[in-house]
C-alpha cells in the first residue's frame, strides 16, 4: 500500500515504462507528453479531444498561447514566446521540474491537493497510455506503478534537480553517473543548447514549455549556489557519478 503524499511537500517521481519499453519514439510523442502533464494537472475532467478544439479556435481567432501549437497531427507544446493566456485550471499539483527520458519521465512535484500526485500520475499515465496504445497499435498497460521520493530539505533539492536535468546526458556518454563525464564541455553544451525535452532551457531563460512549470521558488533557493546554469555545470564537474538519495 502506497504511503499518502503530504501536500505543501515536494516529492521526486519517476514514471517508468513497462519493460523499460521506448515511449517516445518521435517528436510528437514528446510534445503529447508535455502537452499531458499541462492539460492533465487538474481537477476538472479533462478531454483531449475537447482541448484540440478549443486550441484550434483560439489559433483561429488570433488567440495566442506560450504553450500550444496546433501545426503537428498531435497537438504539443509550443516553444514561441506568445502572449500569455489565463490559467483556468485547479491544479492537483505543481510541476517544479521535469526531464523526459525515452522510456521514462522525471518530474519534480509539489503537491497542493489531498492525493494529488496519485490523481495526477494516474491522469498523465492513462492519458498517454491511450494516446499511444492508439498510435502504435498496442494494448494493456505502458507504465508501471510511478515511485516517489520526498525531498526533505534544500540540500536534497538541489541535489534532485541537477540530477533530473542531467539525466539526459545518458544519450551522449552512456556510462556517465558511474563513470564520470568524460567531455565536461561538450555535456553543458548538449543540455544548454541541444536537449529541449525538459525544464532546463526554461531555468536558463530560454523560452521553450514556460507554462508547464512553477520555476520561482526552486529558482530561489539555487540563486545561492549561483543559478541553474552553474549548478549544473558544477555537478557535471564535481558530482557526476553521484547517485545518493536518487530515484532511479
Amino acid at each position: 500500500m502506497r504511503t499518502q503524499l503530504a501536500n505543501d511537500e515536494i516529492y521526486h517521481v519517476v514514471l517508468r515504462a513497462v519493460g523499460d519499453a521506448e515511449i517516445f519514439s518521435d517528436e510528437n510523442d514528446y510534445y503529447r507528453g508535455i502537452f499531458s502533464i499541462y492539460e492533465f494537472n487538474n481537477t476538472k475532467p479533462v478531454e483531449i479531444w475537447l482541448r484540440r478544439l478549443q486550441r484550434k479556435k483560439e489559433k483561429t481567432l488570433g488567440c495566442r498561447t506560450p504553450q500550444y501549437s496546433t501545426s503537428s497531427e498531435n497537438i504539443g507544446v509550443s516553444d514561441t514566446p506568445m502572449t500569455k493566456m489565463e490559467d483556468k485550471r485547479d491544479k492537483l499539483v505543481e510541476v517544479l521540474a521535469f526531464c523526459f527520458m525515452s522510456n521514462h519521465m522525471h518530474l519534480l512535484l509539489k503537491q497542493v491537493k489531498d492525493n494529488g500526485i496519485t490523481n495526477f500520475m494516474k491522469k498523465v499515465g492513462g492519458g498517454y497510455a491511450n494516446y499511444f496504445n492508439k498510435k502504435y497499435q498496442r494494448k494493456g498497460h505502458l507504465f508501471n506503478k510511478f515511485k516517489s521520493i520526498h525531498v526533505a530539505d534544500d540540500d536534497q533539492l538541489k541535489t534532485v534537480f541537477a540530477y533530473i536535468h542531467t539525466n539526459p546526458l545518458s544519450f551522449i556518454e552512456p556510462g556517465w553517473k558511474e563513470n564520470g563525464v568524460k567531455n565536461v564541455d561538450k555535456a553543458i553544451q548538449f543540455l544548454e543548447e541541444e536537449y529541449r525535452w525538459s525544464s532546463f532551457f526554461d531555468f536558463i531563460g530560454k523560452p521553450n514549455f514556460a507554462s508547464v512549470t512553477d520555476r520561482d521558488f526552486i529558482s530561489e533557493i539555487i540563486k545561492e549556489a549561483g543559478g541553474s546554469k552553474k549548478s549544473i555545470t558544477d555537478w557535471i564537474k564535481y558530482k557526476n557519478g553521484m547517485n545518493e538519495i536518487i530515484l532511479e
